[in-house]
């Protein structure tokens, strides 16, 4: 059964990644902030050096964790390549192959490219796909009354 949804766990890695990726972010910009306050102090230079030096380590170190964590919530363990298994990557990445598979889809459609490589399951599938396309493009202002009409005749009168 093909799975359209991620799990609640997945979901919650995602976002507890995405925060820590956040604070790290924000804790490794501090020594800039710091360093932007204090610039010409040079009383307690070793001080503020270590100070500024342990937070870069822990920031750089909070933003990769994130990143990580996030990857591990958004395409699961062996999605993002911490589990090597090809079928569980394949399961795991699934919803956004499926979505990926839809976008593509939809495109192709939309050009009219696949059209003459499809076969309609019947004439009346045919019949009714072309009426409801010519429909659309009637309601999307693309043709106008005269032309939707004579377009719907030609149909209509072909089958």
């Amino acid at each position: 059964m093909p799975r359209r949804e991620l799990t609640p766990e997945r979901k919650t890695a995602y976002y507890v990644g995405n925060a820590l990726a956040v604070v790290g972010l924000l804790v490794f910009g501090s020594i800039f902030v710091s360093a932007a306050l204090n610039f010409g102090n040079f009383q307690a230079m070793e001080s503020l050096g270590r100070s500024a030096m342990l937070r870069a380590v822990i920031g750089m170190g909070l933003l990769v964790v994130g990143m990580v964590v996030r990857a591990i919530g958004s395409h699961g363990l062996a999605g993002s390549g911490v589990v090597i298994d090809p079928e569980a990557a394949r399961r795991d990445i699934e919803p956004w192959s499926r979505m990926a598979g839809g976008v593509v889809r939809d495109a192709l459609d939309e050009s009219g490219l696949m059209e003459s490589r499809r076969r309609p399951e019947s004439a009346a599938d045919d019949f009714d796909q072309r009426l409801r396309k010519l429909h659309q493009l009637y309601v999307d202002g693309i043709l106008s009354e005269e032309e939707y009409q004579r377009e719907k005749a030609e149909i209509l009168e072909e089958n």
